[in-house]
């Protein structure tokens, strides 16, 4: 094997939008653009889909600027796809690579785009193709093994508690039940971040339940019960994903059916059934009559405004080290972050891609309270950092009462 490998650059990104994924797509570009074994860098449009059709940009040709511009935009610029490939599928994939003299192939995806990558770089291994290829970490559900953190959960974690924060406000001006609905099939972590809105000691989300827990209704609505008699309101955050101790989706449980996406797994918050079935479930139950819910559903993956500072930069870097192991070590693998001090900083690593694919990585104990329905200081400490910098803040009136007259 070479120890310069010369060729063209292919990048893409798969699965759901985040805000800062293409800080990872222009990394990759620029970064690669500064290599003379690079002969081009090229753009696959709706990731593996697109390397099938054989439907590239030509990024060697874009200019630094617009790439600059189109890194600070969130969603996928590249576009997407929910292909799942299979190994017929990925030897598609190979050919079209190899008529393109694809040298180095990064992609940026969460759970199954780690997968894709295995299986491209196991059938150039079987083909004696030398091929680079690197899997970018990328999700808001923050639910890759090996990572401290992923690229995306910042931002959508900032765009949580802010809603929330929002929501605080809200309820405590006409008190009520307030549900709020958040992204999370098997990882609780995005959910979670529903508790950096919390400010004053009877602000919300007063309950968080997230899929790592065990879903009872009957404790369900003692919790928001106590929570409603003590502050005469109550704010809940709830993952999309909760399950009764049996297993079973509790959309599925409520709805007395069961429905599948195009990958086999249950259709969860994206009718927004959950929050209205947890919302009459309180009504019927506690026979309170103010009572909302809301599904965050794609809101916080794409949402203008919202990058965290430090998510955004972060983002960035897994593209250009990817782009260096690629480079320099002539290895490959998947970039991951590391937390190596208690404060804040980070360190980026690869690892080998079968650490990475098809995993899951769930909140750990320490991070959910005793009664599994809110987190701990732990997770705070570790999810703080992440929310970037200079996040609003609510304010209240502080104002003395003035001593009643008719009604003392």
């Amino acid at each position: 094997m070479s120890n310069r490998l010369e060729g063209k650059v292919l990048v893409a990104q798969g699965g759901g939008p985040t805000p800062v994924i293409n800080q990872s797509v222009v990394g990759v570009a620029l970064e690669a653009r500064k290599f003379s074994q690079v002969t081009s860098v090229y753009g696959a449009i709706h990731g593996v889909r697109g390397i099938i059709d054989e439907n590239f940009l030509d990024l060697t040709r874009e200019t630094t600027h617009n790439l600059e511009q189109v890194s600070g935009t969130p969603s996928s610029g590249l576009l997407s796809t929910r292909d799942k490939p299979d190994e017929e599928y990925c030897a598609r994939m190979f050919k079209v690579m190899q008529a393109h003299d694809i040298r180095y192939f990064f992609y940026v995806g969460g759970n199954d785009s780690s997968d894709t990558v295995r299986i491209v770089n196991e059938q150039a291994k079987e083909a004696n193709y030398e091929l680079r290829a690197i899997h970018i970490p990328k999700t808001i559900d923050n639910d890759l093994e090996e990572n401290d953190h992923c690229p995306g959960f910042g931002s959508a974690a900032r765009f949580v508690s802010q809603a929330f924060a929002g929501v605080n406000l809200d309820n405590r001006a006409l008190q009520g039940v307030y549900i709020g609905v958040v992204m999370g099939r098997h990882a609780g972590f995005l959910t979670a971040a529903s508790s950096m809105a919390q400010k004053y000691f009877d602000e919300g989300p007063h309950l968080v339940y997230v899929p790592e827990r065990a879903f009872e209704m009957d404790k369900f609505l003692g919790d928001v019960e106590r929570t409603y008699k003590q502050y005469g309101l109550c704010t809940i955050a709830v993952s999309e994903g909760i399950s009764d101790p049996q297993g079973v989706a509790m959309i599925t449980k409520l709805l007395g059916t069961e429905e599948r996406d195009s990958h086999g797994n249950i259709q969860l918050s994206g009718t927004g059934a959950l929050g209205d079935l947890l919302a009459n479930e309180i009504r019927s139950g506690l026979g309170i009559k103010r009572v909302r819910s809301d599904t965050f559903g794609y809101l916080q993956r794409s949402f203008m405004g919202i990058q965290s500072d430090r998510d955004a930069r972060e983002a960035r870097e897994v593209g250009e080290k990817a782009v260096q192991y690629a480079m320099w070590d002539n290895v490959d693998g998947s970039v991951v972050i590391r937390r190596p001090v208690l404060n804040y900083s980070v360190d980026y690593d690869l690892v080998p891609i079968e650490k990475v694919a098809g995993k899951t990585r769930h909140m750990p104990d320490n991070f959910i309270n005793a009664a599994g329905n809110g987190v701990t200081e732990d997770f705070k400490n570790y999810c703080r950092p992440l929310l970037g910098s200079n996040l609003p803040e609510s304010h209240r009136l502080r104002a003395p009462k003035v001593p009643k007259i008719l009604h003392p």
